[in-house]
């Protein structure tokens, strides 16, 4: 067995090319499930940090509506029902002038902190200054006193004893810092980093909500919490509930496991491509030592024995290549988890990630899938080396054989897993693990029609090609066809990696168009006024209702269409998040697109006006509200009051969804008179750059900024491109992988063929023809993958567009066809294959014609 292993070692050494091909492959499919998992880690964890720097220890939360909870309630708990270890919270989203992230103020009282959050033992300050006692006593005493971590106060370039300016929608204060907080830990250190500590006072004034708490946190007994949790929902006012913090956390987990999910399935996709390429390699491997294993086998060597050899030397091979692959990972992570934090901050929630995450179960996980491939994709060629006798060992013809015979069963097994793919996506279920592995399933299958697709063309073409290009036309696919057992492989792993470039660009494309055109009939204003502070997840500032008759006084402003956005409670699912409720005077889309519309005579305005409201298409999916089932309970300020759905319309700003009521209907039913947003439309004729230039002064001494309707567009598709970027950096990493799968395939065929290429050379072929010869055949490899890489990359993104994302996101889009994709995916395969053949080709021509007519 020593010997096995020293002929093993020296047989790596001496074909150091393949063997490094093999490693890299290995390496970037490890790297890219690393990344993505230390993305989607980093940002989780990060915004769960957040979550815990806010939460702290409480057990239960009492929440409120748009207008919050009254100050009155908390004395009612602390006082009225003895409960001691409750705390009040002011918590909302602002921003500092010297940053453009936004930071989260939250306002305590010391008093009840402790048993909660441990901030006010963590204060450090500048020495000659002031001693923490005195830090925390200006925290209590002094209005407009802060306390902010050092890593914030780094980027903002202050220390204690600075000021900075806050600003939340209308109002502007300025703050003083009058401590830093210094954790003990880095991980409290990034749970503290956006965030801006004050008492509850100074919070209410900067804020502007006088009175007013955003929530109530509580540390209830286990013992107790029944008897406690039914005395508190007693004394409640309308508009307030209580919750069990656990289930929000849950909630918040539950919004970014279908966004997580979808980069992981691409990431495996990618890894389906190294797979294959690992394959080609070890395939290789075990047929350019045919000769030395015959041998063996003829000495006495058993297949066990041999067996063991060709899998240890993939696993040595594997882990060279694993452990690279979590080195790259980590780097790949690093670049990737800014992408992954941007997308869910634009649609789920704020969330700051200042450093990664690498947890343990990653990197495990990583050299997992690295080693499981490795020698996964090996037993199929070490087995075959062990069932080939001595004598058959040395003729090249019986492997190609073999792999002839098994063509039929092959495409069996392609209709087998393409047909299982059509029924998986046939049950009715909401499982995205189902749908991906129908998915899968569709792609391997297309996959596995490679060799009888490559033996059918390579026939077709032959005749065409021997007119235009002679014998050298005629050579080119039998060599092809020829070398089967390696060349289906090769084109294989490339078809599935354009494939999936045909597929991912095909549903981007589509859901650009549709955005685009939901865009067209949604935007129906020409300025937009807004806080800077509106996203997806922090959209609830409060904007003093004067700046819209300020902007429809403006000249040249023909009408106003405040809007007013809020969370509020629909009681009848406590296991979904708030919901986004939007308030506006009039619907100011102009031709607006409905799921269903069930209005009387299909008038939706009418039927808001007289008190119902329209859902947005994800919000009716995940709540399962249809034309049958079309009513939504929302707590308001006098109580749960059920409101009839008129219509579903479709809406692609988040995928948590939204309801939209008339203003009319709001203002009877919540006690709020705060706007969020503007939309204003122009006179006939009016400069549009002179009215928003009016505007903006207008509103000088608000928070405000005013933008045209085409920059807003803009802004849409700027985060549209953010979303799906990482989406389309995992496309370019699987074409590299299936790159080198054709370069490792050509420069097996090189190898091998040396003797043949010398017999070619002696008997009068050119380095031209050399050229030619070669290219041509990576161009039919190029071909045959591209060709059949459009049907399979047009099922994927069939199966993408009406399954996945539908059970993702609840988004229906609309298909577009681009004939510019699939000519770009084409050219891809062709261009790749071409490139990955200029190498190979080269050594031919550098052959010495003796030498290779002696290499066996």
């Amino acid at each position: 067995m020593r010997v096995i292993l020293r002929l093993g070692v020296r047989d790596i050494s001496r074909r150091f090319i393949q063997s490094a091909l093999f490693v890299i492959g290995v390496a970037l499919g490890v790297a890219m499930v690393i990344a993505i998992d230390i993305a989607n880690g980093s940002s989780s964890r990060a915004f769960e940090l957040s979550t815990v720097s806010v939460t702290g220890q409480a057990t239960h939360q009492i929440i409120g509506g748009p207008t919050g909870i009254p100050s009155s309630v908390y004395r009612a708990i602390r006082v009225d029902l003895g409960l001691r270890e409750s705390a009040p919270v002011v918590s909302e989203y602002v921003r500092a002038d010297e940053l453009s992230q936004p930071l989260r103020i939250l306002g305590v009282d010391p008093f009840a902190e402790p048993p909660f959050r441990t901030y006010l033992s963590e204060v450090e300050v500048d020495s000659g200054e002031a001693s923490a006692f005195d830090a925390v006593t200006a925290f209590i005493a002094e209005p407009g006193s802060v306390l902010i971590a050092r890593s914030l106060a780094n980027r903002l370039g202050v220390q204690a004893g600075d000021k900075i300016i806050i600003r939340a929608g209308a109002n502007t204060s300025e703050a003083r810092i009058v401590g830093i907080l210094q954790p003990d830990d880095t991980v409290s250190a990034q749970a503290l980093d956006d965030l801006i500590l004050t008492d509850i006072a100074s919070a209410q004034e900067m804020l502007g909500a006088p009175g007013r708490l955003t929530r109530i946190d509580m540390i209830l007994p286990e013992a107790r919490e029944a008897e406690l949790s039914a005395s508190i929902r007693a004394l409640l006012p309308a508009g307030t509930q209580l919750n069990a913090v656990s289930s929000s956390g849950d909630t918040l987990g539950q919004m970014t496991a279908a966004f997580e999910l979808n980069l992981q399935a691409l990431s495996l996709l990618a890894l389906v491509v190294g797979v294959f390429l690992i394959y080609n390699t070890v395939t290789f491997n075990v047929i350019q030592r045919r000769p030395t294993l015959c041998i063996l086998r003829a000495l006495g060597t058993t297949r066990r024995q041999i067996f063991a050899s060709i899998l240890g030397e993939s696993l040595t091979l594997g882990a060279i290549g694993t452990l690279m692959g979590v080195g790259l990972g980590i780097i790949f992570g690093r670049l990737a988890v800014g992408l992954v934090a941007q997308t869910i901050s634009s649609l789920y929630f704020t969330v700051n990630v200042q450093s990664i995450t690498v947890d343990s179960f990653t990197l495990i996980k990583g050299v997992g899938v690295g080693l499981f491939a490795s020698v996964g994709a090996a037993i199929i060629p070490a087995y075959s080396a062990t069932r080939t006798p001595p004598a058959g060992t040395m003729r090249r013809s019986d492997q190609e054989d073999a792999a002839r015979r098994l063509v039929p069963l092959i495409t069996i097994a392609a209709a087998g897993f393409i047909i299982l793919g059509i029924v998986l996506l046939a049950l009715p279920t909401r499982s995205l693990f189902i749908s991906f592995a129908a998915l899968f399933c569709i792609v391997v299958g297309g996959a596995f029609l490679t060799p009888a697709v490559l033996v059918a063309v390579m026939r077709l073409v032959e005749p065409l090609l021997g007119r235009l290009f002679g014998i050298i036309g005629r050579m080119a696919p039998r060599a092809v066809e020829r070398s089967l057992s390696r060349t289906a492989i090769a084109v294989a792993a490339l078809t599935i990696a354009v494939s999936v470039i045909v597929g991912v660009s095909v549903m981007i494309s589509s859901f650009r168009s549709t955005v685009a055109d939901w865009l067209e009939t949604t935007l129906g204003g020409d300025i937009f006024i807004s806080s800077p502070l509106l996203t997806a997840n922090a959209s609830t500032v409060d904007v003093d209702p004067s700046a819209a008759r300020i902007v429809g006084a403006t000249p040249g402003v023909r009408d106003v269409s405040a809007s007013r956005v809020v969370s509020v409670i629909a009681p009848d699912y406590p296991d979904l998040p708030p919901v986004n409720l939007q308030a506006v005077d009039y619907d100011i889309a102009p031709n607006r697109g409905y799921v269903w519309n069930i209005a009387q005579g299909g008038d939706v305005d009418a039927a808001l006006t007289n008190g119902a409201v329209m859902v947005s298409e994800p919000f009716a999916f995940r709540r399962e509200i249809s034309s049958d089932r079309r009513e939504i309970t929302l707590l308001t300020d006098s109580g749960p009051r059920t409101f009839p759905i008129a219509a579903v319309f479709y809406d692609y700003s988040t995928d948590q969804g939204q309801i939209v009521m008339f203003r009319s209907v709001y203002d009877q039913f919540w006690n709020d008179p705060y706007i969020t947003s503007m939309a204003a439309f122009i006179d006939e004729g009016a400069d549009l750059t002179l009215v928003i230039e009016d505007v903006r002064a207008g509103l000088s001494g608000f928070d405000l900024t005013a933008q045209a309707n085409r920059d807003l567009r803009a802004g849409v598709f700027e985060v549209f491109d953010n979303t799906f970027a990482i989406t389309i950096a995992l496309r370019l990493l699987a074409t590299i992988v299936a790159f080198i799968g054709i370069l490792s395939a050509l420069l097996a065929l090189q190898l091998e063929n040396t003797r043949q290429y010398g017999v070619m050379r002696a008997t009068g072929m050119t380095r031209g023809q050399v050229w030619r010869f070669t290219l041509l055949q990576t161009g039919l490899m190029g071909g045959v993958a591209g060709a059949l890489a459009l049907p399979i990359g047009m099922a994927l993104a069939l199966v993408l567009l009406f399954v996945i994302n539908v059970r993702s996101f609840g988004w229906t889009m609309q298909f577009y066809f681009a004939p510019e994709e699939f000519v770009q995916a084409f050219l891809v395969a062709l261009v790749a294959a071409l490139a990955a053949g200029l190498y190979p080709a080269f050594r031919i021509t550098r052959l010495l014609t003796a030498r290779a007519l002696r290499s066996e």
